[in-house]
């Protein structure tokens, strides 16, 4: 199953980040991608340490049990279809939910920027869908090659997700939009629906 859940591993990567770019750059000639702003704080670098250690962690994974470096935790034909059906789902859902940003689609923050507040579709149930959906084709991916290095990408991957979201984002969306950013988050859940909503 290593090599299946590496073939969509990458897979994954090229719809949500490179054909996803191309979309983006052709309809409003920026690729979307802003990275670190300058003059980051430590908790925002961690978070994009975090993410990039993730995204390579859940590429060396599969690979490692591929070639028999490591073996998986549990092998049974149950774990891998409910991850193929996870893998899939997570990552129709990511294209979808990042689809409905429109232009409004960025990776990172660029604090001179103003983006519009994107409320409706998947994002009237939850403020993050994009992270949400990638959480489930990370957890996915993870069950179609359940090793002990994909488990570590899978938690390394969730505590970086919570720290953008949290410590990037929010204060971001907060400063640019006010209140109708506070309204919407007292409304709808931060990534699972009526979960982490602002007080």
């Amino acid at each position: 199953m290593g090599g299946i859940a590496l073939g969509a591993y990458l897979l994954f990567m090229v719809l949500a980040f490179g054909l996803r770019a191309v979309v983006h750059r052709r309809r409003t000639g920026s690729t979307g991608f802003r990275g670190l702003r300058p003059g980051a704080g430590i908790v925002e670098k961690l978070a994009g340490a975090l993410f990039v250690a993730a995204v390579v962690v859940g590429l060396v994974a599969p690979a490692l049990q591929l070639f028999d470096v490591v073996t998986p935790v549990v092998d049974s034909w149950a774990t891998r279809a409910v991850g193929a059906v996870l893998a899939v789902a997570g990552i129709v859902a990511t294209l979808f939910a990042q689809g409905t940003m429109g232009d409004s689609w960025r990776v990172g923050v660029d604090p001179a920027e103003t983006t519009d507040l994107v409320t409706g579709g998947p994002f009237a149930f939850v403020r993050n869908p994009i992270f949400t959906a990638m959480t489930i084709a990370a957890a996915g991916l993870t069950l179609l090659a359940p090793n002990v290095v994909a488990i570590v990408g899978l938690g390394t991957l969730l505590a970086a997700i919570l720290l953008q979201v949290r410590v990037v984002e929010e204060p971001y969306l907060l400063r640019v939009h006010g209140e109708a950013y506070r309204a919407y988050g007292r409304r709808v859940g931060r990534l699972l629906p009526g979960v982490g909503r602002l007080g």
